[in-house]
């Protein structure tokens, strides 16, 4: 079969098989300090594929940042199922639950994370279950395949759990041929761009978790390209600095809580001595930590805008217009992807708006394929007349106080303005009189960079009088939180994105609906 023959579903199954097979003796893989081969991966992914009746089958995967966890996902890939991606952070109870109603014909993990999460005596599994412990190793077949298999969804490759940042998490479905075409349009960034199946040199470092947007999506890149990776089960300062020394990436990926924390960290810039840029998304970056990074450290910021909706990124920096940009366009997430288009319009009429105006951005993305109509999101965003994007807030979280409009974001960044506070967010709070007032939660850094645990009593009191007080001077009145509340760390979601719903837990405050 000639690569043109092959159908939009295959494309990324194919690759990877074609990649499997390269050199099986080379490293692909390290995990606390020791290697995997191509060849162990290329043993475990057949091994899996051999337990797929038919694409499209939907297959679970209990995912964590494990070798085993990548052997399951790329055999699954190989053989065209669709991967419905299962978070075994978010609890025993809720993950049993999810697994009930979903119903899956087979599920795979490891052998503890199946003991925990999938007793068939609570009714969790009743199909074929799968389990590895590592590459390499072999692949366990329990149960049996049930009479029916579901309704099989062969264009879809993975089935991914959002963060949950606003409300439940869901899935959203990837398609074999969005990922490929995201994959091909990531190379657009690349000074080399030939598509040959070969092993490239160097070592991507994946910090984000598997089960997010950003883990999959860097995963997927390096078995495309040929890269070998370094998997950390999450990300921690000391063996991300570790892996970042040793490995000499040129590109870094930090999400703006690790990126934080790195800044706060005081690492000997030599750390980043081969490092060119450091790519940052999933959730809002203060221009100011940006600036702060790169004085730092010497290494340029790239901000990026993604949503999990698009199979990856949209829109974002690069070198050659940070350094022609930077300064004029701050705060900006950088202009389109190649193939990508973006617009605002009306967030009433929905008409398109010109430069420099604030509304919602929809986008068309090349992941789409050819004809694809606009996306409407629910950002608030302004696009200027050079084409670079600025993500202004979220429509769908704005707070109605008393007939005004609150956005959080406006809130927070201003919060976030001083040195003490890590990071803030706010939300909606019910009020019988004004329909709703914004209360806000605050980390704030210790002396020595940590978490805000020490932080109490009259200190505390003394840094939320002064917060308010600095607000004051910025916000407008119906805009100043109703409460600052203090806490030793913003729940967040494995993407290090903040968790607002588990701030509502935290603050005690009910979901509310508002038209906007």
């Amino acid at each position: 079969m000639t690569p043109s023959e092959r159908t939009d579903r295959a494309t990324l199954s194919n690759r990877i098989a074609d990649t499997l097979v390269l050199d099986p003796g080379a490293p692909f893989l390290e995990f606390h300090g020791e290697w995997r081969t191509w060849g162990q991966l290329a043993v475990t992914a057949e091994a899996v594929a051999a337990h797929v009746p038919r694409p499209g089958t939907r297959v679970g995967v209990l995912l964590r940042n494990r070798p085993a966890h990548v052997g399951l996902l790329v055999g699954l890939l190989r053989a065209g199922a669709c991967v419905v991606t299962i978070n075994p952070s978010r609890g025993v109870d809720r993950v049993r639950a999810d697994l009930a109603g979903l119903g899956l014909p087979i599920l795979a993990g490891t052998p503890d994370d199946i003991a925990t999460f999938a007793g068939r005596a609570d009714g969790a599994v009743t199909g074929l279950v799968l389990t590895t412990t590592d590459l390499g190793e072999p692949v366990s077949a329990t149960g049996g395949l049930p009479d029916d298999l579901g309704v099989p969804r062969p264009e879809v490759a993975v089935e991914m759990l959002t963060s949950g940042t606003t409300g439940p998490p869901k899935r959203i479905p990837l398609g074999y041929e969005m990922l490929t075409r995201g994959l091909v349009g990531a190379k657009h960034y690349e000074s080399n761009q030939d598509d040959t199946p070969r092993l490239r040199s160097g070592v991507a470092i994946v910090n984000a978790p598997l089960v997010h947007m950003g883990g999959l999506f860097r995963v997927l890149q390096c078995l495309y390209d040929g890269r070998a990776l370094c998997l950390l089960e999450r990300f921690a300062l000391d063996p991300w600095a570790d892996a970042v020394r040793r490995h000499r990436p040129r590109t870094i990926s930090l999400v703006p809580a690790a990126l934080r924390m790195v800044l706060e960290a005081d690492l000997d810039p030599a750390v980043f001595a081969s490092v060119r840029s450091v790519i940052s998304g999933t959730a809002p970056l203060s221009p100011d930590d940006a600036d702060a990074f790169e004085a730092k450290y010497g290494v340029p910021v790239l901000v990026s805008y993604a949503a999990t909706e698009f199979g990856g990124g949209v829109a974002g920096w690069n070198l050659a217009d940070h350094r022609k940009y930077g300064a004029a366009k701050r705060g900006s997430v950088g202009r389109a992807h190649a193939g990508c288009e973006l617009r605002v319009v009306d967030a009433e009429t929905f008409e398109p708006l010109p430069a420099g105006a604030e509304g919602l951005l929809e986008v068309r993305a090349h992941q789409f394929g050819d004809g694809a109509g606009w996306v409407r999101t629910t950002d608030l965003a302004r696009l200027d007349a050079d084409g670079f994007l600025w993500i202004l807030g979220r429509a769908d979280q704005a707070i109605i106080r008393g007939g005004f409009k609150i956005r959080p974001d406006d809130v927070r960044v201003v919060l976030e303005r001083d040195p003490r506070v890590r990071g803030a967010a706010v939300v909606a709070r019910p009020d019988p009189r004004l329909g709703a007032v914004p209360v806000a939660a605050v980390e704030l850094r210790t002396a020595t960079g940590g978490a805000a645990g020490a932080t109490a009593g009259a200190d505390a009191r003394e840094v939320v009088e002064v917060l308010r007080a600095d607000a004051a001077r910025v916000l407008a009145a119906y805009e100043l939180p109703a409460e600052i509340r203090v806490v030793d760390a913003l729940p967040r979601t494995p993407s290090g994105k903040v968790d607002l719903g588990a701030v509502r837990e935290l603050l005690a405050v009910p979901v509310i609906d508002q038209e906007h």
